[in-house]
């Protein structure tokens, strides 16, 4: 598509223009409108201008129609007390739905001002390159690539570069996952000191389980039990020990009252020599004294059979005992104890346990976030490979534009106009002209190749050159 007619009336520092289908070269001293004519054309196609005054001053309106060779009428008309535009679209005589959108498919950014690209920061000019691969995406994409939307990315990017900042090391998914390494270390090295200090093979669900205070319960049971024997079998051994004691005590009882008696007669009887008048009743007391001794060696006796009753039974009760074996608690003794030492390690059991847990946990989340920088750096070459890419030789590494697998940085002036040119050709369905604005920076030799290049692909150029004339020339090429 090329443009038959370009008329401008009123419009910046234009009174009146009229250019053709021809290339044309404008020449003159700086104010002879040269830049005018190229900044009118971009406002009719885009709607934007940096200058403050649209309207030529004086006049009440400022208008540029551009036509084309396809059919197409535009008109854009601005008035001076108006701070809008309007624009009038139509192709073969209908009206265009969605005016401006369709003027935006046909042209690029590159087309209508090479020259204040090649002079803009290397950074904005990549910015600007990357813009023109064409790939259709959407937050939704975004989603369905990474699960979610990574945060701290500035989303108004070319999708090459979104997908470079979410691989950054500066991004917030390499950062954190440099975070997660750097505690999922931390855990690990955590884990294993402590797994030093408990026991090898420790089974914590064991000792866990394992009831101390029953196995206590159990093991004092056993031990009163032991007691009863050990104390019954005691008791039995000293049984004859006792009962000699019994019996003795019933022989020195016995042995006391003979004595006594014995004593005592020996005394009636030396009192019947001195007391003749008493023996009658001396010998009386003697015959008691046998009954008497009866009842002592009665009492003694009866007293020897209850003692001897009450060991008799308190043996008994011992014999339930004495025969039973006694219970071996060191094997029980020995477990608790180990018990009690290994229920020691169960808290930091557990701390290192949760502590291994985490560490898998963060490994979980430091390999998806491995996965979705890797995605982010994979995508691109798939992007590309979807991609309508608008210059031959254009590829994409780390975020940056390669042209013929040199950075922009690598280009020449000349070479980046190039650029420009190929560009405004790789749309066949766009608007074949490129306008290049301050055409004097280039030397003779460049600037006579980039005309060149622009009639060999037969792309339409309006350029300025400002020259030493005083009044505007265009001349035809």
């Amino acid at each position: 598509m090329k443009t038959s007619l370009i008329k401008i009336r009123s419009a910046f520092g234009v009174r009146e223009t009229q250019l053709s289908d021809k290339s044309v070269e404008l020449t003159g001293r700086k104010g002879t409108g040269k830049s005018s004519v190229l900044d009118a054309i971009r406002y009719a196609l885009t709607n934007r201008s940096n200058r403050d005054y649209i309207v030529k001053q004086g006049a009440d309106e400022a208008e540029i129609i551009i036509e084309t060779d396809t059919g197409l009428h535009i008109d854009r008309k601005r008035k001076a007390s108006m701070d809008t535009s309007q624009l009038g679209l139509k192709k073969n005589g209908l009206n265009v739905p969605r005016p401006q959108t369709f003027l935006d498919d046909i042209i690029t950014p590159l087309q209508l001002n090479p020259v204040e690209f090649i002079r803009k920061p290397i950074a904005e000019q990549n910015r600007i390159i990357l813009n023109l691969i064409d790939y259709k995406w959407d937050m939704k994409t975004i989603q369905d690539w990474f699960g979610e939307i990574p945060p701290k990315v500035d989303y108004h990017q070319n999708i090459l570069q979104v997908l470079n900042d979410i691989q950054a090391d500066n991004g917030v998914y390499y950062q954190t996952r440099q975070q997660i390494n750097s505690e999922k270390l931390f855990k690990k090295k955590a884990a294993e000191d402590i797994a030093t200090s408990i026991p090898e093979h420790y089974d914590a669900a064991k000792w866990e389980a394992y009831d101390t205070g029953a196995k206590y319960r159990e093991l004092e049971k056993i031990r009163a039990e032991n007691g009863k024997i050990e104390k019954c079998r005691a008791y039995k051994a000293s049984y004859d020990d006792k009962l000699r004691g019994i019996q003795a005590d019933r022989d020195i009882a016995i042995s006391d009252a003979k004595r006594e008696i014995s004593s005592e007669r020996e005394g009636l009887e030396k009192t019947i020599e001195r007391l003749k008048a008493e023996i009658k009743a001396a010998e009386q007391q003697i015959g008691a004294l046998d009954g008497k001794q009866a009842d002592k060696v009665k009492i003694a006796e009866s007293e020897y059979d209850a003692a001897k009753a009450k060991l008799d039974s308190n043996i008994g009760a011992a014999n339930e005992y004495v025969d039973k074996e006694i219970t071996d608690t060191s094997a029980l003794q020995a477990e608790v104890n180990t018990a009690e030492e290994m229920k020691k390690h169960l808290n930091e059991y557990r701390r290192m346990v949760d502590m291994q847990h985490d560490v898998e946990k963060l490994q979980a989340d430091s390999d998806e976030l491995t996965r979705k920088i890797e995605l982010a750096r994979t995508l691109p070459g798939q992007v590309l490979a979807e991609a309508k890419i608008p210059v031959e030789g254009l590829t994409v590494k780390n975020g940056i534009p390669l042209i013929n697998n040199l950075p922009l940085s690598n280009l020449s002036d000349g070479e980046k106009l190039d650029l420009c040119v190929d560009v405004a050709i790789s749309n066949p369905k766009g608007l074949q002209i490129i306008l290049i604005d301050g055409a004097e920076r280039l030397d003779d030799k460049s600037r006579a190749a980039l005309y060149a290049k622009c009639n060999a692909k037969g792309l339409q150029f309006i350029a300025t050159r400002t020259t030493n004339d005083d009044e505007l020339k265009v001349t035809e090429l």
